[in-house]
């Protein structure tokens, strides 16, 4: 034996807490598929299939070359924290500071700051179900009490205010919100959050609003609870690059949040990753500064392949899709096939080459249902709708 081999592994306990990010196992498994000779559609993953726009990528290409390849401070660029306030100000209508945003290497770490920085043993978070799922993995590891809220279908996976009231206790410490939402792309209204902001009141309880999806909505307008009176202090909001601007690669995100909070989450940063890297956020401003023409093409062309593949879904035996409003994705209902959530995807992939996530990859609540991410090309969606529909006619009578 080895002497490397002598010495068994002894993992924190915390470690048992951990989650994971379905999507990337069964990407994973669809590559080894793949490998085996196997064609495969990707519907599984959730990032844009179009490239960075252009001048977003020259900005950051002239960065390079003109030496923004170091060290930069951990609470990001000044021009960037600047550019961003401006633009959270104008799209929340609240008025933010630069002092007020910390640049982050994606969107995860500040779901993962936020609640290192708040939570306790024991205290209690709320989060969505079906819901992203880092959510309950980052409360479960600090060791926070994960108090899932249901999203439901009959009401197109808005979150029901009425609920939210009933599990706010003397514990609760946090409320997660996302919207356009991972997986269902339910989308809060301006009546939701008006409900949700009556129901938590004026209780010392922080908001976490996850509004990554925020420039892809396809039906009314994108609202934040951070403009809703009393809550920019409590609100930590969530945004980034990766799905707006196509820029999943370059790892940018950012948290906007009250300055004492910002100080806090800077630090983290210092002590996890120093910085987020230096030319990524100069190309971080162009995309903001720059032509938004890109966007609302890739928001466009979403909504096209939304409503294509929902109408498609809608045919199959056994599926009933609602139509999203946001965010690149569709969550039918399976229920009717027979078929449990995480058995069904197994199969599509396995058996008719089809990646798509169980519903239950978001938690207990998306039993009996699939999640399909329409970033791929029509072409393909096409080829996905016939495959399903040509396996659950032979498999399912």
């Amino acid at each position: 034996m080895s002497r490397a081999l002598q010495f068994e592994l002894r993992l924190a306990e915390r470690m048992s807490r951990l989650g994971t990010e379905t999507a990337f196992e069964v990407l994973n498994r669809a590559r080894a598929l793949e490998r085996q000779g196997k064609d495969i559609i990707h519907l599984e993953i959730g990032e844009p299939d179009f490239d960075t726009p252009q001048n977003v990528i020259e900005a950051g290409v002239e960065a390079m070359r003109g030496g923004w390849t170091h060290y930069g401070p951990s609470a990001g660029y000044p021009d960037l924290r600047q550019a961003i306030a401006d633009e959270v100000s104008r799209s929340r209508g609240v008025r933010v500071a630069p002092e007020e945003v910390v640049v982050v290497p994606g969107g995860k770490p500040i779901i993962f700051f936020s609640i290192l920085a708040l939570i306790n043993d024991g205290d209690e978070v709320i989060y969505p179900n079906p819901g992203f799922p880092i959510y309950e993995s980052m409360i479960n590891y600090v060791g926070g009490r994960a108090v899932p809220i249901r999203l439901r279908e009959d009401k197109y996976f808005s979150l029901d205010a009425e609920e939210l009231a009933a599990l706010i206790s003397d514990r609760t410490k946090l409320i997660i919100l996302n919207s356009p939402q991972n997986p269902t792309g339910g989308v809060l209204s301006k009546r939701d959050i008006e409900q949700i902001a009556e129901a938590v009141g004026d209780r010392n309880i922080f908001i976490l609003s996850d509004e990554i999806y925020s420039r892809l909505i396809f039906e009314g307008k994108h609202h934040s609870i951070i403009a809703e009176p009393g809550f920019k202090e409590r609100t930590i909001l969530l945004d980034g690059f990766s799905k707006s601007y196509a820029m999943t690669g370059w790892r940018m995100g950012y948290g906007v949040m009250r300055a004492d909070l910002a100080v806090q989450v800077a630090r983290l940063m210092t002590n996890s990753n120093s910085c987020t890297a230096s030319f990524t956020q100069v190309a971080g401003i162009e995309a903001l500064r720059g032509d938004q023409g890109s966007v609302d093409l890739m928001r466009l062309e979403f909504q096209r392949r939304r409503d294509m593949f929902v109408a498609g879904l809608n045919r199959i035996k056994g599926f009933s899709c609602r139509t999203p409003h946001g965010a690149f994705y569709v969550f039918p209902n399976v229920t009717a096939t027979g078929w449990k959530s995480k058995p069904l995807a197994d199969a599509l992939l396995e058996e008719a080459g089809m990646a798509c996530l169980s519903g239950t990859s978001f938690g207990e609540f998306g039993e009996g249902y699939l999640r399909f991410s329409i970033a791929n090309s029509t072409e393909n969606l096409q080829r996905a709708l016939e495959r399903i529909e040509n396996w659950i006619a032979a498999s399912i009578k």
